[in-house]
């Protein structure tokens, strides 16, 4: 990823090289991507038949960049004649502004040629190396190139047009031009990215947005979103920094859902430029309380498309919260069954923790009431269709095996749950974060029974069935020789034994006995699964280990963020500052922007942490993340009308103040020192 250079408007995105070039592949998503599908896959500039090479790139924002070029090798940049400008913006649409300019006292001639094409690629084909099936056609217009997919009623078109008359064929726009001794040649390109819907139009067009906005209208919504935020004062610079570019990144992934006409936070760049189930419940519960207004357009979607049907081709169930939402022809086609797709056995018992962890900020009762009738579904399913043994565990198991998610929970790669010894269990799996997930849901369900729904009956139930949950996880899921809990039980109810930062997310769901809180927390800070960097999925010592395997092994920021809100719950404000740290501290080497994930290496091992090749970036998880660490660091916490303040400030961090925190209680103030009691003051 860092050799190359991406902008993006919500789903709407672009990837290219350093040079802003873009070349047909499968094996990486570049190009220029809208709603799932590649509008253009070659995209490349030479000047003479030469290409370029970048001396510089301006790339300070999300939704413009810069490039200057030169042809040539490097070494003859010394004694560049020409040189170019690429300026490109995106907002729904692409533009680009070509700039040639001659550095010498002569007049000169030049052939700027831009090839052009585009191979309407759904990201499940880049992914999966699926071949096409429809049928793409090049038209050639006055100053336009127009090029056309269609498979039956799937239709879709980029249309490039130039600010300049040039020759333009089927394949690109060949300019021939003369520039002024020191003077300079300029074009515009527009490339607009065209959805047909069922009736022969752009479906975006009936958004509110209209599918499309300039640059200014971007940099406005996006200044505007920070502005809201509430103001951070520090001496630590990583985490002003990493604090900074998570607000910017957060506005830069919103697009507008064409269910709902609202903005929404995409889960990802590359992969993930769409509405996920778990990703966006847990980037809602770390933005909430600095965001809050954010988050009721995800929860609606969310509950406007829960499951209320069985559908083996979907793992749609009555209840069920889907998992991800694609929009591309493999979707369309039934290929994938991503239309919604509910193969996460998370998301459903995560939708119940965000909807009261919301009001517990807002106060905002009202939805908490509208969504009775779909929350009360999603509590259901977890003992229903959830426990497939009816053994009172959330289990999962695919009901479509074909293209299906083999593994449910949040390490969804097909590796990520194994035994200690690296061999895989059978199906069905209980994960043990998913009945810390169910734990927290029923307890925070009985809540919102007994407050919002009148009806205190439900809530005892409720409060019953989480307590005889809670005992019969610490009696069943405990190792007591290794004094950790299993990984997930196999469909004997055996121990999946492996060590891994799954354990984290058990302390904040508040299901682990407090006298075995201390043992995890050793666990999770000690030498197998801390780097330094942060905690890594899967302990050193475990048969599957690898640094660099996607949840084998490397270490995952959103991860990190929700095992130091467990280690506070219970009390370990060190730790969880240790945590902290180690992130900000990491932040610093990706420029403020903590990626899906990186390599799980010691830090003693290497001066900085080591590149994921692949990892998304921006992920709204990872942009989340510096947002909840500081929550935790400063120990905000809500209560009723007022703001608990419990500091877990690490030593050295110095001062760290929140300006204007918004929620129930009014605008308050959060202030955290890196030594000093943690008393548990309130806001005010």
């Amino acid at each position: 990823m860092k050799d190359l250079v991406s902008i993006l408007d919500g789903n709407t995105f672009l990837v290219s090289d350093r040079r802003g070039d873009i070349e047909p592949s499968l094996d990486f998503p570049t190009g220029l991507f809208s709603f799932d599908t590649r509008f253009l896959s070659t995209w490349l500039l030479t000047i003479d038949g030469e290409r370029l090479h970048a001396l510089s790139v301006d790339d300070s924002t999300s939704y413009r960049t810069r490039f200057f070029l030169a042809p040539g090798e490097p070494t003859h940049y010394l004694d560049a004649k020409v040189s170019v400008i690429r300026s490109r913006a995106i907002g729904g649409s692409f533009a680009e502004e070509l700039t040639v300019l001659n550095h010498t006292r002569e007049e000169m001639e030049f052939t700027v040629r831009v090839e052009m094409g585009a191979d309407f690629a759904d990201l499940f084909e880049v992914k999966q190396e699926i071949h096409k099936r429809g049928r793409t056609i090049a038209t050639v217009g006055a100053n336009e190139l127009r090029l056309t997919y269609r498979r039956e009623a799937f239709h879709r078109e980029t249309v490039i047009t130039t600010s300049t008359p040039g020759e333009v064929d089927v394949s690109g726009i060949t300019y021939r031009i003369r520039v002024a001794p020191h003077g300079e040649w300029t074009t515009r390109l527009h490339v607009a990215t065209v959805v047909y819907g069922a009736r022969g139009e752009d479906f975006r067009a009936s958004l509110p947005l209209g599918g499309g906005r300039s640059p200014s209208v971007i940099e406005a919504e996006q200044d505007e979103l920070i502005a809201r935020a509430p103001k951070l004062g520090c001496d630590c610079e990583p985490l002003a920094g990493a604090y900074r570019r998570s607000l910017n990144d957060l506005a830069a992934l919103r697009y507008e859902s064409i269910t709902l006409g609202v903005r929404l936070m995409a889960a990802g760049l590359p992969w993930f430029m769409t509405l996920f189930g778990r990703d966006s419940i847990i980037t809602s519960l770390q933005v909430l309380p600095f965001l809050p207004d954010l988050i009721p357009p995800t929860i609606l979607l969310l509950a406007g498309i829960q499951g209320h049907r069985l559908d083996d081709f979907r793992d749609e169930e009555p209840g069920k919260i889907l998992h991800e939402l694609r929009y591309g022809e493999t979707a369309g086609f039934e290929e994938q069954p991503h239309s919604p797709y509910y193969g996460s056995a998370d998301s459903t018992p995560l939708f119940v923790i965000l909807l009261d962890e919301y009001e517990r900020w807002t106060g905002d009762s009202r939805l908490v009431r509208q969504l009775e009738t779909q929350t009360r579904a999603a509590l259901a399913w977890i003992d229903t269709y959830g426990d497939l043994l009816g053994t009172g565990y959330l289990w999962y198991q695919t009901r479509n095996p074909d293209t299906g998610l083999a593994n449910q929970c949040w390490k969804d790669s097909w590796d990520s749950i194994s035994y200690h010894d690296g061999r895989l269990p059978g199906f069905p799996r209980a994960t043990c974060e998913l009945q810390g997930y169910a734990y927290d849901a029923k307890i925070r369900g009985a809540r919102l029974a007994r407050t919002f729904w009148n009806d205190p009956a439900y809530a005892e139930q409720l409060e019953r069935e989480a307590a005889e949950l809670k005992a019969r996880f610490n009696r069943d899921f405990w190792i007591p020789d290794r004094e950790y809990y299993a990984l997930a039980l196999d469909a004997d109810g055996r121990h999946v034994d492996a060590l891994t930062s799954n354990i984290g997310h058990l302390l904040w769901s508040g299901i682990v006995d407090e006298s075995r809180a201390g043992r995890l927390a050793e666990h999770l800070l000690g030498p197998r699964l801390f780097t330094g960097w942060g905690i890594r999925t899967l302990a050193d010592d475990q048969g599957r280990y690898n640094p660099i395997g996607y949840h084998v092994g490397t270490v995952w920021p959103f991860d990190n963020s929700l095992i130091a809100w467990g280690l506070w719950r219970y009390g370990y404000r060190e730790e969880a500052g240790r945590v902290c740290e180690a992130m900000l501290a990491a932040s610093r080497f990706f420029d403020g922007r903590l990626p899906e994930a990186f390599a799980g290496y010691e830090r003693t091992l290497t001066d900085y942490p080591v590149e994921y090749p692949t990892a998304c970036s921006p992920q709204a998880w990872s942009a989340g993340t510096p947002l909840l660490l500081l929550r935790v660091m400063l120990g905000l916490e809500p209560q009723g009308e007022h703001l608990i303040i419990d500091p877990a400030v690490p030593d050295g961090m110095g001062r760290v103040e929140l300006l204007d925190i918004p929620g129930r209680w009014g605008q308050v103030d959060a202030l955290g020192r890196s030594r000093g009691p943690h008393d548990g003051t309130r806001g005010h």
